[in-house]
């Protein structure tokens, strides 16, 4: 279900709704947002790794479809229940929310059947997709448009993250067919659109400073996550993967924290 990641989807709907609020505060309806995006994005994971066994055992021989630690059918019961009781806690915050939570989760089934093997369009689909708790939090509140810019930011760090991605898994998408970038155009190519994934978020994770939308903290907090971000930068135009995933999530984490700060 890959826990880290959901974490870090609740604390998006959370930082989400205290940007629309202009306070710390998790009410009722903020709460049952983030339980909401809990569930919806295990059952989004647990449909990933059912439609990946293939290419799992490749690349990632690990995980419990692929090893027999689980079985499908129990995997099936365990997505279904999660994303059912992520439908519901949307369901209970308010009809956009439900809407909304409904239109990522079908984004989620779909994409490792359908959308990967069409390339960038499976790379743009999770990046939106994966910004959304920010959206999600703010609407639980009453005012989406408050985490527009977070989620717009956060956009640009997964579509970075999912390129990588596809670079670690060259061999097992090669194997099934799939058209992933790296496979379409190349190594190379790949490496370069990523790294300059992470050059346009530099100017843009200032814009909102710039705009007056977010003060000094702000301004301060982003500038030291852009020096890491410009360290990943030249590890990428080195061709040098490692710790390219966990840099690029360290720095969302970051950024929702100075986004936090600068609103407290």
């Amino acid at each position: 279900m890959r826990v880290p990641n959901l974490a870090l989807s609740a604390a998006g709907v959370a930082i989400g709704g205290v940007l629309a609020q202009g306070r710390f505060a998790i009410p009722g309806m903020l709460r049952l947002a983030m339980l909401s995006a809990i569930g919806l994005g295990a059952a989004g994971n647990v449909a990933n790794d059912i439609a990946d066994q293939e290419i799992d055992r490749v690349n990632r021989p690990g995980r419990p479809l692929v090893n027999g630690g689980l079985s499908v059918n129990v995997a099936v019961i365990v997505g279904g229940l999660l994303g059912g009781a992520g439908l519901l806690a949307a369901w209970l915050v308010d009809m956009r929310v439900f809407a909304l939570g409904l239109a990522a989760l079908a984004v989620m089934l779909v994409y490792s059947p359908l959308l990967k093997r069409h390339g960038i369009a499976g790379n743009l689909a999770v990046a939106v997709v994966a910004s959304v708790p920010l959206i999600y939090g703010a609407m639980a509140v009453g005012w989406w448009r408050a985490g527009l810019v977070a989620s717009g930011l956060a956009a640009i760090l997964h579509f970075a993250r999912e390129i990588v991605k596809d670079l670690e898994d060259v061999s097992g998408d090669a194997a099934l067919g799939r058209r992933t970038i790296p496979i379409v155009f190349g190594r190379e190519t790949a490496f370069l659109i990523a790294a300059a994934t992470l050059v346009a978020f530099v100017p843009a994770s200032f814009a909102p400073f710039f705009a007056s939308w977010y003060g000094r903290r702000y301004a301060i907090a982003v500038g030291l996550i852009d020096l890491g971000v410009g360290i990943l930068i030249a590890r990428l135009l080195d061709r040098q993967l490692t710790g390219a995933r966990a840099g690029i999530k360290a720095a969302m984490l970051a950024g929702l924290l100075a986004l936090l700060w600068d609103r407290l």
